[in-house]
């Protein structure tokens, strides 16, 4: 097998930079909406918060998945897949090349704005291994191949007969078409494009309506965005037309079902339901195709849905997804915490979708879940030195839950590996003259709108504080500088009244241009500065970031007599290692005063937060005693990296929601996937 050293991808070795090639249509994923996303490739984020992350995907993340992919025979059941033989026992899960496509997808974005010819040569020995297992007819999927007389107990006995249960078949032509793509658009090479086309053209010879084609829908959603993707790159209809059949055809087959929400048409669905991953990139999916047929019906369904999810399905975190079982949506309201799932992926597939909604209606409530999502309940999925991985995110624990570098089920880790490298992405966006100024953190953007060419750049320490400078490095326009006020500081965590604030604060923002405030009224959640601009112009922002308590829905049961504390768009929690006190049995003053610390050595930099509380015991007698100590908060992102012990997010202010002794232990289920 051909190899080049993970070793020397982790090391960093220098490498003469060569200038990506140029693309076809556009290095970014999205088109077609009536909001464009400024590509990932025109924006450069630095700083010690996003800018590490992105070092840290580069140089550890992105590596780490390749040699797991090596040493977890991922590489090898392409390998086999090419010489099937009857003696091969098919283990794994039947997704197990998606691991591959998704770690090349990351690896795609990276050598965009890191080009780096020893992995770019490492990604063409991989592609060449994968090459060797397609069959004739386009088909490729190794949990069959190896072993055609007896393949993965999930891929059913012929081809697509278990498709829309467990085989996962299209679902892995996704991941293939995203970074296929993405690799194309990257490096100019077709390898793998076409390795993608010819397995999507013998899907869509095979399934959908018409003489001789089998009408089934994917199991695992994720063909319709990548299907549309394909469409955007090649122009071919037929990709999208394969994507719309795949999303109207659902609840029309004869395998119906909450879980892969194919219990009903799309276009009747108005509650979440089921596995949240799924469900997460088929809204996504249907985002992609009204915004290209502009079809509306797509779009009132899923703004029925994100209503739902928003108003009763949302963690404080970001989270989606309460029930192990069947990795799902809970009930409306059903927000456990020691229980909670929360996938990882589940969090990325959250961000697609409102991310989505965003370039569709222009609100900043989209951006609002987003960011809670972001900086929450999706990078708490990676540690901080990009090395270690939680499948879930639960909000409270006994010490149930470690991070670790790799997982049986690796979808976490490899989504993980795709996503950070394209976050410059999700930062700026154009429409016509209009700017939007979506996420605060430092970079450096080349914009183009309209004819006009602008370089911008931003400063700032956010989310640890709320000062933000925008300035106009180079070129004139008049343009309209839309930007966002975040919901926390609106006194609006989330866009529902699943989330409020307990604390009464009233917090305030100030803008300044070239150093004169400015005032205005919002328009859809943005501050919008329409102007002539030049070289040189200036945009100062304060946001107060007060400490804030947040409670949740009286219909929510499991945080009731309950706060959660919060700074900016970072969520915290109290963790074993900063308290000498067992913080199960912490009850908040009513009403609480907070402190906070910088601690600029742990963890790779953060900010914690103290508060004074009773700890709750019994004496010998049986008394009950109130102790009074100092809590120490930190981001929630943060927690799990200094072992494994007891973590909660929310923290009781009623007597009846606290306790003088910790829980035996957290209640879930273990399905297999994560241990």
């Amino acid at each position: 097998m051909k190899r080049i050293l993970i070793t020397c991808l982790a090391a960093g070795i220098a490498i003469a930079a060569v200038a990506a090639p140029s693309v076809k249509k556009t290095d970014d994923a999205i088109q077609g909406y009536p909001i464009a996303p400024v590509p990932f490739t025109a924006v450069h984020i630095s700083g010690p918060f996003w800018g590490a992350r992105m070092e840290a995907s580069r140089n550890v993340t992105i590596p780490l998945a390749f040699g797991k992919c090596e040493e977890n025979e991922r590489y090898a059941n392409f390998v086999r897949a090419a010489h099937p033989s009857d003696s091969y026992k098919v283990e794994g899960f039947s997704f197990d090349d998606t691991d591959v496509y998704k770690t090349i997808e990351g690896a795609a974005y990276r050598l965009h704005n890191f080009p780096d010819r020893r992995l770019e040569a490492y990604v063409d020995s991989v592609i060449e291994i994968m090459a060797t297992a397609q069959e004739a007819d386009g088909y490729l999927y190794t949990a069959r191949t190896q072993n055609p007389a007896h393949p993965h107990p999930w891929a059913g006995k012929e081809r697509w007969t278990s498709v829309e249960d467990l085989s996962h078949e299209f679902y892995n032509l996704g991941h293939m078409i995203e970074g296929a793509v993405a690799y194309w658009q990257a490096t100019g090479k077709r390898r793998f494009l076409d390795i993608a086309v010819r397995y999507a053209d013998c899907v869509c010879r095979n399934i959908g309506d018409g003489e001789g084609k089998l009408r089934l829908v994917p199991g695992h959603q994720i063909a319709e965005m990548a299907l549309v993707r394909l469409y955007n790159a090649t122009g071919d209809r037929k990709y999208l037309n394969q994507a719309r059949f795949f999303l109207d055809a659902r609840g029309t087959t004869p395998r119906r079902q909450e879980y892969s929400q194919s219990h009903i048409p799309v276009l009747e669905q108005k509650e979440a339901v089921g596995h949240a991953v799924r469900a997460t990139y088929m809204y996504a999916g249907m985002a992609d195709v009204a915004a290209v047929t502009g079809d509306t019906a797509y779009i009132s369904a899923i703004d029925k849905i994100w209503e739902n999810i928003v108003g009763k399905k949302l963690y404080v975190t970001g989270g989606i997804g309460a029930r192990h079982a069947g990795e799902a949506f809970g009930d409306n309201y059903e927000l456990p915490n020691a229980s909670a799932y929360n996938e990882t992926c589940a969090a990325i597939g959250n961000v697609y979708t409102n991310y989505r909604l965003f370039l569709l209606h222009g609100d900043s409530k989209y951006y609002d879940v987003l960011e809670r999502t972001l900086y929450n309940g999706l990078i708490s999925g990676v540690s901080v030195d990009g090395g270690s991985f939680f499948y879930p995110n639960p909000l409270a624990s006994t010490g149930d839950y470690s991070r670790k570098p790799w997982f049986g089920c690796a979808c976490c880790p490899s989504n993980i590996s795709r996503f950070i490298p394209s976050l410059p992405g999700y930062i700026y966006a154009v429409k016509d003259n209009n700017l939007y100024v979506n996420l605060f953190m430092p970079n450096k953007a080349d914009i183009a709108l309209g004819r006009k060419k602008l370089s911008i750049s931003q400063e700032t320490g956010y989310p640890w504080n709320g000062n933000i400078r925008l300035k106009i490095d180079k070129g004139n326009a008049v343009m309209a500088l839309n930007i966002r006020i975040p919901g926390w500081v609106l006194n609006r965590p989330v866009p529902s009244d699943l989330y409020s604030y307990a604390d009464g604060l009233t917090p305030s923002y100030t803008v300044k241009v070239n150093g004169t405030p400015v005032s205005g009224e919002l328009k859809s959640g943005y501050f919008v500065i329409d102007r002539k601009w030049k070289s040189g112009d200036t945009v100062d922002v304060e946001f107060d970031m007060p400490v804030r308590t947040v409670k949740a829905h009286e219909k929510v049961a499991d945080d009731r007599g309950r706060l959660a504390v919060e700074r900016g768009p970072i969520v915290y929690c109290a963790e074993w290692p900063d308290n000498d006190f067992d913080i199960f049995t912490a009850l908040l003053n009513r009403t609480p005063r907070f402190s906070i610390e910088e601690a600029p050595e742990l963890l790779g930099g953060l900010t914690k937060i103290h508060t004074d509380v009773q700890a709750l015991s019994y004496s010998g007698d049986g008394r009950l005693d109130a102790t009074p100590r100092r809590l120490t908060l930190i981001p929630y992102y943060a927690w799990a990296h200094r072992g494994e012990g007891n973590m909660t997010v929310w923290l009781p202010y009623e007597l009846q929601a606290a306790s003088a002794s910790a829980p035996a232990g957290s209640a879930f289920e273990d399905n297999g996937f994560f241990r």
